[in-house]
């Protein structure tokens, strides 16, 4: 069992940065792939960036590539998004997921998932 906090999201200016942050608890955070998502309202849960647990290798959607990173430090059993050149259109609820098979980009095969925070970006 995994439970995952993400902090971190708030009002930025098209252009800012923020970094988001998912503390999660347990043990074997180290063993987890671990995964951003985001939600925009009438929207499908999208993915973002995901990071695998055997050899750190980095997915991003092609929307965010070049703009933002995603990293995990083991030891603080925290995974990170720091989010670069922000645009209104990254506007959404970004949520944080966990699993110790998948690293896909199809949300419904994530077992674990935050509860979100959210990300507006003002133009």
């Amino acid at each position: 069992q995994v439970q995952l906090v993400e902090t971190g999201g708030g009002l930025v200016q098209a252009g800012g940065s923020l970094r988001l942050s998912c503390a999660a608890s347990g043990r074997t955070f180290s063993s987890y792939n671990m995964g951003w998502f985001r939600q925009a309202p009438g929207k499908e849960r999208e993915f973002v960036a995901a990071i695998r647990w055997s050899d750190s290798i980095i997915y991003a959607a092609d929307s965010v590539k070049g703009r933002f990173t995603i990293s995990r430090d083991n030891a603080k059993n925290t995974v990170y998004l720091q989010m670069n050149n922000l645009k209104p259109e990254d506007t959404s609820v970004y949520y944080c997921a966990a699993d110790r098979r998948t690293y896909s980009d199809y949300p419904g095969s994530w077992a674990y998932w935050g509860q979100g925070t959210q990300v507006t970006v003002s133009s």
